[in-house]
């Protein structure tokens, strides 16, 4: 009988089968060995640089089946936004998000103020994509109503802060009154004229009236945007919002608000994702991606997106000791290894070879 070796285990002259059990035994305790302090690190590092390494020669096409990467995400898209974790952490968001950091901090602090400016300009630029969008709502018989009474109210605090001031001036309130008398009875006459063109109805044609005040307002929000001030206006409620300090919500809005707006659109979001359409959707970005990407080994998709081979090494590095540790203690690692190579001891080929 040979010494006990380095594992433990000691190694002598029996049967086939029990000289097998033995070798299995010394097996599961080489791997153990390895995946023990420091020799992790140095397994985890060797194994994720050879996988790296060895994926590196072939493209992603080569590697992977388009076709199951859309199976998948197909229905991750169908059960995922519904499932027991996204509500967890759906609900951990909300928590966050309405009692804020423990320690509050100015928003400029986290968002420069150039970048601001680069969005601002860039939104302000699309004006002409929302005048086409906002040319849209004349369809609507109710945009129409609701653009009528707007305009007829803004109108009337005009006439009424006009008066305020014209009563100040002697002679000229009375003047201002019988204006505002005037032009009140013209409006009013107009929005009931209105309603009975509409008569009564949401599906009906939009009258002229509507249509005019919907274009009318339409061109009001388009020209404010093209005002150079605008531009100054927006920037200046950024400095003062930058300086105010980051906190939850609770000083505006309830818990029980806050939720009740998440959940809306938390259930949008498994309705719709669920839809044949998303499904369809989803099965074009990923061909896109494929097609963008799909040349690629996965080393060159890493320097696309800016991840060194070293960094995402160090990462699993990192990642995998407390993981790996938390198996062997609970007894799970040694009892995967052996149900893994057990098969392989028990089979007849090294049952004739050990004879």
């Amino acid at each position: 009988m040979r010494p006990p070796g380095q594992y433990g285990f000691t190694v002598s002259d029996r049967a086939p089968t029990s000289l097998a059990q033995q070798l299995l035994d010394a097996q599961v305790a080489y791997h153990l060995d390895r995946l023990t302090g420091e020799a992790l690190e140095s397994t985890v590092t060797r194994l994720a640089d050879d996988l790296l390494r060895g994926s590196g020669k072939d493209s992603l096409d080569d590697l992977v089946d388009r076709q199951a990467i859309k199976d998948v995400v197909v229905r991750s898209l169908g059960t995922v936004p519904g499932s027991a974790a996204v509500g967890g952490i759906v609900e951990m968001v909300t928590t966050i998000v309405h009692d804020g950091p423990a320690t509050p901090y100015p928003l400029g602090e986290v968002v420069d103020r150039d970048r601001i400016e680069v969005l601002v300009d860039e939104l302000l630029a699309l004006h002409p994509v929302l005048e086409r969008a906002l040319d849209r709502l004349t369809d609507s018989p109710l945009v129409g109503t609701m653009a009528s009474r707007f305009m007829a109210r803004v109108a009337g605090e005009v006439l009424q802060a006009n008066k305020t001031v014209a009563e100040k001036v002697p002679g000229l309130g009375s003047l201002m009154s019988f204006g505002t008398v005037a032009a009140s009875m013209a409006m009013g006459a107009a929005d009931k004229q209105f309603e009975a063109l509409m008569g009564g109805t949401v599906g009906g044609t939009v009258g002229k009236g509507g249509t005019y005040a919907v274009r009318r307002l339409n061109r009001i929000v388009i020209e404010t945007l093209q005002d150079p001030t605008t531009r100054q206006a927006l920037l200046q409620v950024w400095d003062l919002v930058a300086q105010e300090p980051v906190a939850g919500l609770e000083r505006y809005i309830t818990r029980e608000e806050v939720t009740g707006i998440v959940d809306a659109v938390r259930e949008l979001a498994v309705t719709t994702s669920a839809k044949k359409r998303v499904a369809e959707t989803a099965r074009v970005v990923v061909d896109g991606f494929f097609d963008r990407f799909g040349g690629c080994t996965p080393t060159e998709l890493l320097d696309e997106l800016g991840i060194s081979r070293d960094d995402l090494v160090a990462d699993l590095v990192r990642v995998a000791p407390p993981m790996v540790d938390a198996l062997r203690e609970s007894g799970d690692l040694e009892r995967i290894l052996r149900a893994h190579l057990e098969p392989f001891f028990s089979s007849p080929e090294v049952d004739a070879l050990l004879s």
